[in-house]
């Protein structure tokens, strides 16, 4: 059922008529191999933020999008930064999108999986302490766990000066974690492209502009370019455009 905002899709197989989420669901979809997929909403000029938040750029097509890309994963992973700022809450979906996922033989909830090189978290936030499932957090070796956390979320160690993604990465999968999706921020965005490990990128454009001073979607050291083919084009009736791009 639609609702809100209708979304209609532009290309490559444009719509007669706005999307419900049946439809939207199947333009995304699940890979059917292990996949990381990345999510991010930017200004026309790239920005990442608003007043210091993404949420100055999420509007209802967007949400609605967000909401239903977390339906679609086994996990979702996240910087500890972007946890802390954004405020994170316990991940959880309402029953149309846990009947979703019952009836296509998944857990009700995706797992959270934080990636911190530091392990500066609080047991007590509620994406711990009210999780639905356990979290994981993915570590570097040395890192001095707080109190607590290890009674809210299982801590893998991998890597030694920093967090080896493509470690974590497996150790995930070897979970049965193979559907991937990163809210970032830029940092992680930006190191898991250096690694090599990002399959897809769902890009949502708001209508703003944001001027000078906030960051780009992606942050950190240098890395190749990569190639990666647009799938499809949606856009919604204000103005919002909803891009994904895929590898092969």
């Amino acid at each position: 059922m639609s609702v809100g905002v209708p979304i209609s899709a532009l290309w490559p197989d444009p719509s007669p008529r706005p999307l419900d989420d049946t439809a939207l669901a199947a333009r995304y979809g699940r890979a059917d191999r292990p996949h990381l997929r990345v999510n991010f909403v930017t200004s026309v000029d790239g920005a990442v933020s608003v007043d210091g938040y993404s949420a100055g750029l999420s509007g209802e097509p967007d949400k609605r999008v967000f909401g239903l890309l977390r339906m679609l994963c086994d996990a979702l992973v996240v910087a500890a930064g972007t946890l802390r700022h954004e405020g994170y809450r316990a991940v959880r979906l309402d029953e149309r999108r846990r009947a979703w996922r019952r009836a296509h033989g998944l857990p009700e909830y995706p797992t959270l999986v934080v990636v911190s090189d530091s392990l500066d978290l609080d047991p007590a936030q509620a994406a711990f302490a009210d999780a639905p499932v356990r979290p994981v957090v993915l570590t570097r070796a040395g890192a001095a766990a707080p109190t607590g956390l290890t009674d809210v979320a299982d801590v893998v160690r991998c890597g030694d000066d920093r967090v080896d993604l493509a470690e974590g990465l497996a150790e995930l999968r070897r979970r049965g974690l193979d559907q991937l999706l990163c809210e970032g921020g830029p940092r992680l965005f930006g190191a898991l492209t250096a690694a090599d490990l990002v399959d897809e990128v769902c890009l949502t454009v708001a209508p703003l502009l944001a001027g000078a001073g906030p960051g780009r979607i992606t942050a950190g050291d240098a890395s190749a370019v990569r190639h990666l083919p647009l799938r499809h084009v949606l856009a919604a009736a204000d103005g919002v455009l909803m891009l994904r791009y895929a590898r092969d």
